[in-house]
């Protein structure tokens, strides 16, 4: 299938060529028919990584009218960093539409008034986090009476962060004939819940329904111990080469303190969790972006909504607490169709979690 086929206009095409989205990926090529043509609430099951902005974004741009400045769609994601990027994408999708479609990216971290100043202008579709969301609501500064299209995107994540409350009273407020798209790399107890209570008759569809975590991605583990594991850690990174990667601790205090441990050894290494100023976390992405560092070590909750094209690897240092937790940590690499490894440093009592993955996420280790 091409884009053409699927119904989108040749303006948007030529903006997709630009970014080098030239064929559509499996989500893209379900759902955007859907979409396009049906008024219909969604459900759209796929990892990350697989090109679910586009598969929902290009069908909102579809359903917006320029002569209402009003705010018509609302896309709610976890983190600051997706939420940018997710309006820079649908900017980047407009570049060569005659139409003139104005977002904003709302989200902590910024002053809230300026955030207030920019929503007096036109606007027709919000993208923001769930917190600051509500912060505005409650100060009567954002008006959602008229949207026609509310987007869930990354959902198992906003619930794994805890954006359960915020999400019911997000959903309450604007019920009335919206359509719910609701996207997500898992369908965990909490997102059936939501479905349930806030959904009527909906489509849903499943991208690799027999593998919950992306197929191009190889799973790795090393043994070591407490002791060895730094040396263990310096002599794989040491193998790859100029390969970028993520490393995940579980704990605040252990990032930092793993972080610095690297950069002593003379590794090109930043720290993202979640005591650090967003400034701070702000200039360690751009580094990270821009490629003067190449890798990063982070707990689960800091890399959410992380977008990097190019990583070659993620390591565990430490085997995460929850399942889904390896899924998000394995999707860092792998994105848009590249090959991507994850790679775990265990120590021997913990070779049963790694059967217990095996066994519930449908994957293979392979020791190395």
């Amino acid at each position: 299938m091409t884009f053409k086929q699927l119904g989108i206009s040749p303006g948007y095409i030529k903006g997709l060529k630009e970014l080098g989205i030239i064929n559509p990926t499996e989500i893209q090529e379900k759902a955007i028919p859907i979409l396009l043509e049906e008024e219909t609430d969604f459900i759209g099951l796929a990892q990350t990584g697989t090109g679910k902005t586009a598969a929902y974004g290009l069908p909102i741009l579809n359903t917006i009218d320029v002569e209402i400045p009003l705010v018509q769609a609302l896309i709610l994601s976890p983190t600051r960093e997706l939420v940018q990027q997710i309006q820079k994408q649908l900017f980047r999708f407009t570049k060569y539409v005659d139409d003139r479609i104005f977002s904003e990216a709302i989200f902590g971290g910024e002053k809230i008034d300026k955030q207030i100043a920019r929503l007096t202008r036109p606007t027709h579709i919000i993208v923001a986090t769930p917190g600051r969301l509500i912060d505005l609501i409650e100060r009567k500064s954002v008006d959602l009476r008229n949207i026609k299209t509310l987007v869930l995107d990354e959902a198992d994540e906003m619930l794994s962060m805890g954006f359960k409350k915020e999400l019911d009273r997000i959903l309450q407020f604007t019920q009335g004939n919206r359509k719910t798209w609701l996207f997500s790399a898992t369908f965990p107890e909490d997102i059936k819940q939501i479905v349930k209570n806030y959904m009527s008759e909906y489509q849903q569809i499943e991208i690799d329904k027999d593998s919950l975590v992306n197929a191009n991605i190889s799973h790795k583990y090393i043994f070591t111990s407490v002791k060895n594991k730094l040396d263990t850690l310096i002599n794989l990174l040491e193998s790859k080469g100029e390969e970028r990667g993520i490393i995940f601790c579980r704990t605040k205090l252990g990032t930092q303190k793993l972080a610095k441990e690297l950069q002593e050894e003379g590794f090109s290494v930043g720290a993202l969790e979640g005591d650090m100023q967003q400034k701070e976390r702000d200039k360690v992405m751009r580094a990270f972006k821009k490629e003067n560092l190449q890798y990063l070590v982070s707990t689960d909750v800091s890399a959410r909504g992380i977008d990097v094209r190019g990583l070659g690897f993620i390591v565990h240092h430490q085997l995460p607490e929850k399942l889904e937790y390896y899924t998000h940590r394995s999707g860092r690499t792998a994105r848009a169709g590249e090959k991507g490894n994850s790679i775990a440093l265990i120590i021997p009592t913990e070779m049963q979690q790694i059967y217990d993955l095996q066994n519930r996420l449908g994957i293979l280790f392979e020791e190395v």
